[in-house]
């Protein structure tokens, strides 16, 4: 367990420094770094569902083009690039010498786009709100927490299997030990956020202990599914970026929306 734990730390404490650099920096630089993760997630995903025939490089364009919608345009600039993945996949798939199965490669890579792109499009949008730089970082921390707390409250706690069907090392001790990390975390921001109120940061907390998990068992079926265990091997023994990013590209959707209701 230590071993595990310190290669855990090793991954971990690289991405979450690069993490807070590029929200620090916001704008064009916010934007290339989401728009790099995005290309290697979604590529991961289309790995992962390889038979299916995605068209990656409708994907990809999909990608950057919701990228760029979030940075010069808002949120209805990347809902419509969302929705245009449609007409390019349908062009892209029916131009192929084979066109046969070609409903599952228009949903594979339509889906990646939808789950993955969608999701760092609303973060960037997020970053320009205002105190969106630190919310959006308390949206990350929390969203580690909740990693956090759930793998060390399942490995000391955990006896009560959550989703055997889905994952079956994950339990309610585990989900519940993420839960309260997540709350406490986001709580624990507005000792130094005086712009956040202690009732907007629970909700906060509340929305990432929700989604996060959520995201993680999402991603458990995608991977069950598959016949695979991770992703991909981008980050070596800890799978694919995909596979460390999973719970934020829900719980950061969730937090846009509750801080657009809050501003």
């Amino acid at each position: 367990m230590r071993g595990d734990t310190f290669r855990r730390v090793l991954v971990a404490v690289p991405l979450a420094i690069l993490a807070v650099a590029l929200v620090a920096a916001g704008g064009w630089v916010l934007a290339a770094g989401l728009a790099v993760v995005g290309v290697i997630c979604l590529h991961e995903f289309y790995e992962l569902v390889e038979t299916r025939r995605p068209v990656k490089v409708a994907g990809f364009l999909s990608m950057i083009a919701i990228v760029l919608a979030a940075e010069l345009g808002g949120v209805s600039a990347v809902l419509f690039c969302g929705w245009a993945t449609l007409p390019l996949v349908f062009v892209l798939t029916v131009s192929r010498p084979r066109v046969d199965d070609s409903s599952d490669s228009i949903f594979a890579t339509a889906f990646g786009v939808w789950w993955i792109a969608i999701a760092l499009g609303l973060a960037l949008l997020l970053r320009e709100m205002p105190h969106g730089a630190g919310v959006l970082l308390i949206a990350l921390i929390a969203t580690f927490a909740s990693d956090i707390g759930s793998y060390f409250g399942g490995r000391s706690l955990g006896t009560r299997p959550l989703a055997p069907r889905i994952s079956p090392r994950k339990t309610v001790e585990g989900l519940l030990s993420g839960i309260a990390a997540s709350i406490v975390v986001a709580a624990l921001s507005t000792l130094y956020a005086g712009w956040l109120g202690f009732g907007e940061a629970v909700l906060i907390g509340i929305t990432v202990s929700l989604l996060a998990p959520c995201g993680d068992l999402f991603e458990s079926l995608l991977k069950r599914d598959a016949g695979a265990k991770d992703t991909a091997n981008t980050l070596g023994p800890h799978g694919g970026l995909l596979d460390r990013l999973d719970g934020v590209l829900f719980s950061v959707v969730g937090v846009y929306w509750v801080w657009t209701l809050l501003s």
